[in-house]
């Protein structure tokens, strides 16, 4: 399965940047340049997606303990309906 490259340009932000959401859209650069990479060596896409999402849910164990983990995860499925994921979606 392959997807068109990840650009995360205007994925976090629809205003003017603070600094917490500056250095977030500097680390969803330095992904989306790590995710092409192991793509173009060939690795899956959907590979790449499964080990991304692994070693995000690992850090905020780590970090928050498994209950507030579960509490994010908890609130995806709204997130996910309403388009926040969607790197296609129109910011007005």
């Amino acid at each position: 399965m392959s997807v068109s490259k990840p650009t995360f340009a205007s994925s976090i932000a629809d205003g003017p940047l603070d600094q917490d959401q500056s250095e977030r859209q500097l680390a969803l650069e330095y992904l989306a340049e790590a995710w092409n990479a192991a793509e173009d060596e060939g690795v899956e896409t959907l590979a790449l997606a499964h080990a991304s999402l692994f070693a995000a849910l690992a850090t905020f164990v780590k970090m928050h303990g498994d209950d507030a983990t579960a509490a994010l995860v908890d609130l995806l499925p709204d997130r996910i309906r309403s388009g926040e994921y969607n790197l296609d979606r129109v910011l007005q």
